[in-house]
């Protein structure tokens, strides 16, 4: 069903973006991948990457006249692009609410209006905050713990307003964590595994009792194109999940073991997030997406991060992260 389709991603050139683009490439697509627009012509993780069906476009969501350009003669659409770190969204909210909201608003509204057949737009299990109970399915309560995750409520809604007014066949992907390589050094995970491979003894971190549900970052795309070839997912919001959680320290531990280190762990106070703004517990249901899809789970929380491990330690690679300094 994807391949020889026109397919748009935006974000493209971020982290789940560009391991996407790879994907359906392999699956055949046409991909339009668009890179954010910087006068260095510099397209994140696309630079270097060609192929005979892969076009890349450089440009900004928040433009409502180039979100129409670019969704003319497309049959689906992945919507990634989005401001997505937490701490940054304490320092600059009103540009999550640009990004985040009015960007997902030019989307749907460009999408409505060239006839796109499918709309994925992505969600992050941010938005259902803290777990009143667990698995956290698809109903669980939407609670915003911080400006991104608000952001992203808003953006959701917005989306599924086209759906029902519009009928716009849209889906809300709602990955759990995502890891791998290429991932922001904001995350916790390449966190860990760049200041170890750069030979630190004593690793900086925030609170390490949140648990989370850790989707390598395969998996996690994998769940975008099965749900995009699934008529039954549209006009629903779906979680990608493996189904499982494990604590922050649990995950430093498991890292530090499989680089054979025996780093200390010193609590870094500005990587702590506001009291009230921390998201203790995430564990995500994944029935809904097995039960509309074929999806399921393919690396185990080891296998994930030894491949996560092996590319960050390459020196080529390691070489674009500043492990010294807290990426907020």
């Amino acid at each position: 069903m994807i391949k020889d389709k026109n397919v748009l991603i935006t974000g493209a050139d971020g982290f789940i973006g560009s391991h996407l683009t790879e994907m359906l490439l392999k699956e055949g697509a046409n991909v339009t991948a668009l890179s954010y627009y910087n006068s260095f012509n510099y397209w994140g993780w696309l630079d270097g990457q060609e192929h005979s069906n892969l076009k890349i476009l450089t440009g900004d969501v928040r433009d409502p006249h180039f979100c129409k350009l670019i969704t003319k003669d497309i049959d689906i659409v992945f919507h990634l692009a989005a401001l997505i770190a937490i701490p940054y969204s304490y320092q600059a909210p009103d540009s999550y609410v640009d990004t985040n909201i009015k960007g997902t608003l030019n989307i749907c509204q460009a999408s409505k209006e060239n006839n796109v057949k499918r709309l994925l737009v992505t969600s992050t299990s941010e938005v259902y905050g803290t777990a009143q109970y667990v698995p956290i399915d698809e109903k669980h309560p939407k609670q915003a713990q911080s400006p991104y995750s608000a952001s992203k409520i808003a953006a959701d809604a917005m989306a599924m307003s086209f759906y029902n007014a519009f009928e716009l066949p849209i889906t809300i992907v709602r990955p759990f964590n995502t890891y791998g390589p290429r991932q922001s050094a904001r995350a916790i995970i390449p966190t860990i595994i760049s200041q170890i491979a750069n030979g630190s003894r004593e690793i900086k971190l925030g609170d390490l009792s949140p648990t989370r549900d850790f989707n390598y970052v395969k998996d996690t795309c994998r769940g975008f194109i099965e749900l995009a070839q699934c008529d039954e997912a549209i006009g629903e919001e779906v979680n990608i999940a493996t189904n499982t959680e494990i604590s922050m320290l649990n995950t430093l531990e498991i890292i530090a073991e499989l680089m054979n280190s025996d780093v200390d762990f010193i609590q870094d106070k500005q990587r702590l997030r506001p009291k009230n703004s921390e998201v203790f517990r995430l564990w995500g249901d994944n029935t809904k997406i097995k039960k509309l899809t074929n999806y399921s789970p393919q690396f185990k929380i080891r296998e994930g991060l030894k491949e996560t491990i092996d590319w960050f330690t390459d020196k080529s690679n390691l070489k674009k992260y500043k492990s010294n300094i807290y990426n907020v």
